[in-house]
């Protein structure tokens, strides 16, 4: 029985046969990840420039940039290269190190989004508490908890991962290299200890989850006590969409990782994969942008002085 030391490279999943499709593929996504720097790298810029945009939302936002720029940038370069260069392969330590990266910057996400949800509950359930509860020293801690937990995260999953004997070939059918595909090259019973701990950060995740919607149900409950129609629109058009996107995110995700393998599909696990690790990079600088008045001026300010030349 082949171990895991004979496994030199992995086979990624291939999107077309032609290369037309190929070549096509590789614009589509190399648009994608284009917008994806665009906008987090706008939103990057305009928080650091800016003075008045030093605030704990803007801090958690900066850093929700930081890791949708390192989750993108984990996955779509791998596949645009081989669509380019027409072929499939990544080696033994470059999946590894993407199964590191991807988890390490999705989990440090993830657990981004459920300080921003706090922060929105402060800021509009305990406005005068504010300013003691998500003080500069007490951001900086729940940022570093979450890029920490990040960390540990992949730690775990990449060790349980690769330490795994595989003997059922090197065909990884995913895109990038997802954990579930590489469990089912194992040719042993010890793949159940990464099923564990998968459950186990699947009900972290889910917690995280419940705790996001009971926030935002006390948020949308003073909302609706607000007496100004404009304060209502503001808070809801804030955190709605901050809403579906982690909705879809943990929907999209908890799908993947965890659904049994007879449902298990190419073209249904591509799409799952493509709406947990691709969209949101890209539609979280529209989501927290569009909406936000002081985020648009501060952009406004710095487009201005790119092209003025100050």
């Amino acid at each position: 029985m082949p171990n895991i030391s004979s496994v030199s490279e992995f086979l990624l999943l291939a999107f077309a046969d032609t290369r037309e499709l190929q070549l096509l593929h590789f614009a589509l996504f190399l648009g994608i990840y284009l917008a994806a720097l665009l906008g987090n790298g706008l939103i990057l810029s305009a928080v650091a420039c800016h003075h008045r945009l030093h605030t704990p939302m803007y801090f958690f936002l900066l850093n929700l940039a930081l890791l949708d720029l390192g989750c993108i940038s984990t996955t779509l370069p791998k596949a645009m290269a081989n669509a380019l260069w027409d072929t499939r392969a990544i080696s033994y330590q470059g999946c590894a190190a993407q199964v590191f990266f991807f988890l390490f910057f999705i989990s440090a996400e993830y657990y981004n989004l459920t300080i921003m949800a706090y922060d929105r509950y402060v800021a509009i359930c305990k406005p005068l508490h504010y300013g003691s509860l998500l003080g500069s020293r007490a951001c900086a801690q729940m940022a570093a908890a979450a890029w920490g937990s990040g960390f540990l995260n992949a730690v775990l999953h990449m060790a349980n991962t690769f330490s795994l004997p595989l003997c059922q070939g090197n065909a990884v059918d995913q895109f990038f290299c997802e954990i579930p595909h590489i469990l089912k090259l194992s040719c042993s019973d010890a793949y159940l200890r990464e099923v564990a701990a998968l459950v186990f950060s699947a009900s972290l995740a889910f917690g995280c989850f419940v705790f996001i919607v009971l926030s935002y149900v006390q948020v949308f409950r003073a909302v609706l006590r607000m007496p100004s129609e404009q304060g209502q629109h503001k808070a809801f058009s804030t955190c709605l969409p901050h809403l579906a996107v982690v909705s879809l995110f943990v929907s999209t995700a908890m799908f993947a990782y965890l659904k049994p393998p007879s449902i298990s599909s190419p073209s249904l696990d591509l799409v799952m994969a493509v709406l947990y690790s691709v969209v949101p990079p890209v539609l979280n600088p529209l989501i927290y942008s569009m909406r936000n008045q002081e985020l648009k001026e501060a952009l406004w300010k710095l487009m201005f002085r790119c092209v003025s030349g100050e």
